[in-house]
């Protein structure tokens, strides 16, 4: 049994987690704390709060009494609007708190464009324009290029929470272009667990969401590989260790 531990902001999309856990299909369990949020704004100042060292170690004791391997902090905005040094040491922070291995979904999503061999993107984001090229300034210092970028103005996680299958497709074809070679939808409050098959046969390219990178970059530092379809082109690859 691996168990991997999350930190999650507050409760919107926290179900894309036994989801994701029943799709890996495997011996893996996923526990998540919640951490406080604070106010629920898609603005820096706020979401620099809510990505505080003080807030994030809050949550550690818990997910190390569940068995957790790794760490990873599950917030997209909460990581990248510290700029590519400062998302840095927000998880190492986190890594001697925990005295484990962390990352962030800031990381995963550049990390898995690596493992995609995925060199430009687009940028479906729930966030205002502001906060949204923050995470395009952040993918430019991990090696991707933005080809573009496209802003919901939606200011708390609460009402991207209530996006139904529907709405998560209209904000990702809009954001796609035809010279990105994956579409990105960052916001882990964003329902998309069970719809990653759906994006990507209407797309007709990888489509990397936010709770389904974070799980895989958890997978990553645990040193596991699941191959799990249903999550997508990030999940399909050959397995190191292939579990039944």
């Amino acid at each position: 049994m691996t168990a991997l531990g999350f930190l999650y902001p507050g409760h919107s999309a926290e179900d894309d987690y036994p989801r994701i856990e029943q799709l890996l299909g495997s011996d893996i369990r996923l526990p998540l704390v919640h951490t406080d949020i604070g106010e629920d704004a898609h603005r820096v100042d706020a979401l620099l709060e809510m990505g505080s060292a003080a807030r994030l170690a809050a949550g550690v004791e818990e997910l190390r009494l569940s068995g957790a391997e790794a760490v990873v902090w599950a917030c997209t905005s909460g990581s990248f609007v510290y700029g590519w040094q400062g998302a840095h040491d927000q998880v190492r922070s986190l890594a001697r708190t925990a005295g484990l291995p962390a990352s962030s979904t800031s990381f995963a999503f550049a990390h898995a464009a690596r493992e995609l061999g995925v060199r430009r993107v687009a940028i479906g984001a729930t966030y205002p324009d502001d906060v949204a090229a923050l995470f395009a300034a952040f993918l430019k210092d991990a090696g991707v290029e933005v080809v573009a970028i496209r802003g919901s103005g939606i200011i708390t996680a609460a009402e991207v929470a209530t996006w139904d299958e529907e709405r998560v497709l209209a904000l990702a074809r809009a954001a796609d272009h035809p010279e990105a070679e994956a579409v990105l939808l960052p916001d882990t409050a964003l329902h998309t667990a069970s719809h990653i098959q759906a994006l990507e046969a209407a797309l007709g390219k990888p489509v990397l969401t936010a709770n389904q990178v974070t799980v895989w970059e958890a997978l990553r530092l645990a040193d596991r590989r699941v191959n799990a379809p249903r999550l997508g082109t990030l999940f399909s690859k050959e397995p190191l260790v292939q579990v039944h």
